[in-house]
């Protein structure tokens, strides 16, 4: 009878100490090492994952699908947006006693561990990655900006000066160890994206509109119907914060009593009232001020009052040095699992160190060779965000809840999915033609022409 037994306290052994390994990494990854954070925290770390880049980008969108179609877009992209991240929300705790900390996650539990993976991480890490490069480029972007307007007179810097300044000091942030590490630079970086669409639309309202505004499509067919396409990946591209949704949720303390979903539901519903009231303001007020002759970055229509536009340039870098760390984060995580899962490499701290400097080195690099700024939105918009943001989760919905046919909840997903899968289509066609265009004009690592 000894005998018998003895194996099965081997197998016990062995999975107590699997698991304690388990546990021990878990410990030491960025994304699960600590469960402290607050509601408020799911409140300010989606307002910086959401109200980025795209914002500004948003009345030159008006500007290419017109009044009608373009209000309904934002619109409609919010709701549509808000109803998918709250299937998130709620698919995080699906299991009881289990947590899908992860996007990948919960992926695999929905399509099987081989097949979810491949479904969920080549797209997240095109949005996470493509993200990071767009925030450098941005991020130049409003260095130079901010430079040419403190300093008229002086030499003007490159972009790719530029890009490698703000780029700087995420060699330094990114040593960070886990999400809840940046917390500090995320709440930073909301407070300054509000700022700076603020000033965005006063600073808009102030100018009043301009003389000779035209609302119609600057571009004729079929041009126009391109920069269309252009605009509907942009704006998916503004919606874009579920990428980090449940790494987001996955800090959040949670029992049977509290589950994580009610304070992390509470500070989503609390950023998209920011959201509406920083994006809404920004792409009406801004195409109805400079119509069709908005630039890309209405940052950069809006040159007047000088000292307030360079102010709403630093604000941006600000947020953006928050923003990269945001999505970056869980590239980290992902990154160091393989490393140390796979490789069976030691979590040490030199280990972090190399990983994470070569992949900031890595977006930098890109960054400074690719610096399509409009283009980009729109291309990684339609093709990353979309099924992100707006059809997967519901995808996943159908799947593991089953709704009944025709059913509130059935038609809503179904809703999504389609406008959702239209979005992936068109986008990119529109981003990938912008991007042939510009870069007929462009001399690596000096900048466009003109």
């Amino acid at each position: 009878m000894e005998a018998d037994q003895a194996p099965i306290y081997g197998k016990n052994d062995d999975a107590e100490e699997r698991l304690a390994e388990q546990r021990a990494i878990d410990d030491w990854l960025p994304i699960t090492s600590s469960r402290t954070a607050k509601w408020w925290f799911s409140a300010f770390h989606n307002v910086t994952a959401m109200v980025g880049a795209g914002v500004l980008s948003l009345p030159y969108a008006m500007s290419q699908l017109g009044w009608g179609p373009g209000v309904s877009i934002l619109v409609l992209s919010w709701l549509v947006t808000l109803y998918s991240l709250w299937q998130m929300v709620e698919m995080h705790e699906l299991v009881p006693g289990r947590r899908f900390d992860r996007y990948h996650e919960l992926g695999q539990h929905a399509f099987g561990k081989k097949l979810g993976l491949w479904i969920v991480v080549p797209i997240q890490l095109v949005v996470l990655a493509g993200l990071n490069i767009v925030y450098l480029i941005t991020g130049g972007t409003s260095l130079q900006n901010f430079h040419d307007l403190v300093c008229p007179g002086c030499s003007k810097l490159s972009l790719t000066y530029c890009i490698l300044i703000f780029s700087s000091v995420h060699f330094v942030l990114s040593q960070l160890p886990s999400f809840n590490s940046i917390s500090g630079v995320s709440l930073a970086a909301a407070v300054m994206s509000i700022s700076y669409s603020t000033v965005a639309w006063g600073a808009s309202i102030q100018r009043g509109v301009q003389g000779g505004v035209e609302y119609g499509y600057k571009s004729r067919m079929p041009g126009s119907m391109f920069d269309f396409f252009n605009a509907l990946g942009s704006v998916a591209f503004a919606y874009g914060g579920h990428n980090v949704v449940m790494e987001i949720q996955a800090t959040m303390p949670s029992t049977p009593q509290n589950p994580s979903r009610r304070p992390m539901w509470k500070g989503v519903v609390v950023a998209y009232v920011i959201v509406a009231l920083c994006y809404f303001p920004v792409a009406i007020i801004g195409f109805w001020v400079f119509g069709n002759k908005v630039d890309e970055n209405i940052l950069t229509t809006l040159n007047k009052p000088r000292w307030l536009i360079a102010m709403a340039n630093m604000f941006v870098v600000i947020h953006l040095v928050g923003s990269y760390q945001l999505y970056a984060m869980p590239v980290f995580d992902m990154i160091e699992a393989i490393l140390i899962k796979k490789l069976k490499l030691k979590p040490t701290w030199y280990m972090r160190f190399i990983s994470r400097n070569t992949y900031v080195a890595f977006t930098t690099f890109i960054a400074v060779t690719f610096p399509f700024f409009n283009a980009l939105l729109g291309f990684f918009g339609g093709f990353g965000f979309a099924p992100t943001t707006y059809f997967l989760p519901c995808i996943v919905w159908l799947k593991v809840h089953k709704p009944r046919m025709f059913t509130f909840s059935w038609l809503a997903s179904w809703f999504c999915i389609i406008f959702g899968v239209l979005l992936m289509i068109v986008g990119p066609i529109g981003g990938l033609r912008q991007i042939i265009i510009q870069a007929k004009d462009y001399k690596f690592y000096h900048g466009l022409d003109g």
